[in-house]
């Protein structure tokens, strides 16, 4: 009796609907959609060898995200970040020069440009 009965609620609560949107149906619109996807493009002359990011209300960089991978000029990498909001981005080149760019909301930004002169966001 027990599995005809659960199972039954259960297609009564996802035909009634209830309180709660269905899960499966992604939000496309609406003030709450932010895509927290993020391009970045090495349009500088020399490698970057690591790549760090973090939501800005937190201390430190975390882990270099390229980890064993490295951005040639030209290259892309691109990611999903976990959450929107502000976040920190610092790259670090091949000839040990570094650049930061602090305070970026990921709702507003699709792209970082690595250049010579640092980070650009776009």
């Amino acid at each position: 009796m027990r599995r005809v009965f659960a199972p039954g609620l259960l297609a009564a609560g996802l035909l009634l609907g209830g309180c709660t949107p269905d899960a499966r149906q992604p939000v496309t619109s609406g003030p709450d959609v932010c895509d927290t996807s993020m391009r970045f493009v090495n349009n500088s002359s020399n490698t970057v060898l690591s790549l760090y990011y973090s939501p800005s209300s937190t201390s430190g960089w975390g882990p270099d995200r390229l980890g064993a991978n490295v951005m040639r000029p030209g290259q892309t990498s691109s990611v999903r970040l976990a959450n929107p909001g502000n976040y920190d981005f610092r790259v670090v080149w091949d000839n040990g020069r570094s650049a930061e760019v602090r305070q970026v909301n990921v709702c507003r930004a699709a792209r970082i440009n690595v250049t010579n002169a640092g980070l650009r966001v776009l």
